[in-house]
């Protein structure tokens, strides 16, 4: 599946989007995964509370399943009027 990152989270990891090979069944166990790989992902994924999950471009929780999930986005939360 196709990994995107955007604002702080994309300069924390360095890419903007990576094509992972995963065995996750929720948006956290992929979190895990990641979290696991490198500093620089531990580092992004650090506050949970500081960032949202679209699944397919639908905003999704952290316990998501990620069945049939082409692409994953983690962003912070959007602000502005």
């Amino acid at each position: 599946m196709d990994v995107l990152y955007f604002a702080w989270v994309r300069e924390r990891i360095g890419l903007p989007k990576e094509r992972v090979e995963t065995s996750a069944t929720t948006v956290m166990e992929l979190v895990e995964e990641l979290r696991n790989r490198e500093e620089r992902y531990q580092a992004a994924f650090a506050d949970l509370t500081a960032l949202r999950v679209a699944i397919d471009q639908d905003l999704a929780d952290f316990d998501a399943p990620l069945a049939g999930a082409r692409e994953v986005a983690f962003f912070p939360p959007m602000t502005g009027g």
